[in-house]
């Protein structure tokens, strides 16, 4: 993680963008702005499909919310997240095609890559942007982009990874048990954290909350990627030790207990700086 000086403001740590929650799934943007915040990112924006969308989030009225049609009023963005929630609409598609088309670090998940895995301009899109890019799908996803069988892409987490990764020139992060992180120059790793408790509504979201906020904060997007499957799957892992879950753990359980993990693995690397100072 990016070192925090004391004399720091919020403008240093970055700004993120989740973009989706049409009309019934606004909760999937909450917990992905909510998990951007607890993780660190300066700045965290929540933007709305849904004409009825809350005005303020009143757990947490530190996130700042809008309408999706103001998105271009969003200036300065570090990174956008965008798909949790966004539904199969053609102003769904449009947005999708235009936040592909900005200058912005990009993260794609849930219905983003449905919509794309069905949309041939979206793909020549997502090809085409120069800015960073990542996508997280699962399995059944994965399949659909690959067009595939969601078998196939089990039997062959690590090659079906790295092929799109390849074919769309992004960062993915193929979640599952031992989700595989990939980039397109032929780099895989596999986690080792995380548990059966995380099967459960809405982990996916905090996932890509986590990953956006770090890359708002100026991490790339595999460093990003591979620390927030990390993360992610160790709050899950903390969380089943302490007797919470792993039946019944909540998506917004997971969100705050990353936040420890994550000052856990910061006081770790600073106390071992200090350990190499003092050999040097």
């Amino acid at each position: 993680m990016p070192s925090r000086a004391l004399d720091a403001h919020k403008g240093n740590f970055g700004s993120v963008a989740i973009v989706g929650g049409d009309t019934g799934m606004v909760g999937s943007v909450l917990l992905a702005a909510r998990a951007a915040l607890f993780c660190g990112a300066g700045r965290v924006y929540a933007a709305f499909l849904a004409e009825n969308a809350p005005n303020v989030d009143t757990c947490h009225p530190e996130i700042m919310l809008h309408s999706a049609a103001t998105l271009t009023n969003l200036t300065q963005l570090n990174c956008v997240v965008i798909g949790t929630g966004l539904g199969q609409s053609k102003t769904a598609v449009d947005l999708l095609a235009f936040c592909m088309a900005q200058e912005v670090a990009l993260l794609i998940d849930a219905d983003a890559l449905n919509l794309i895995s069905q949309h041939t301009h979206l793909q020549a899109i997502l090809n085409k942007r120069p800015a960073e890019r990542m996508i997280t799908p699962h399995p059944a996803e994965a399949a659909r982009l690959l067009n595939t069988t969601v078998a196939h892409i089990q039997q062959n987490r690590v090659e079906s990874a790295q092929r799109l990764a390849n074919q769309f020139k992004v960062i993915c992060v193929l979640k599952g048990a031992g989700s595989v992180i990939a980039s397109a120059d032929g780099d895989w790793f596999i986690n080792t954290t995380g548990n059966a408790g995380l099967a459960s509504g809405g982990t996916g979201d905090v996932l890509s909350g986590i990953i956006g906020s770090l890359v708002a904060q100026g991490l790339s997007g595999l460093q990003a990627a591979k620390l927030g499957v990390y993360v992610h799957g160790a709050a899950a892992d903390a969380l089943v030790a302490e007797g919470i879950g792993p039946v019944g753990l909540t998506a917004s359980e997971v969100a705050q207990e990353a936040r420890k993990q994550i000052n856990l693995l910061n006081k770790l690397a600073y106390k071992n700086l200090k350990i190499e100072d003092k050999l040097n």
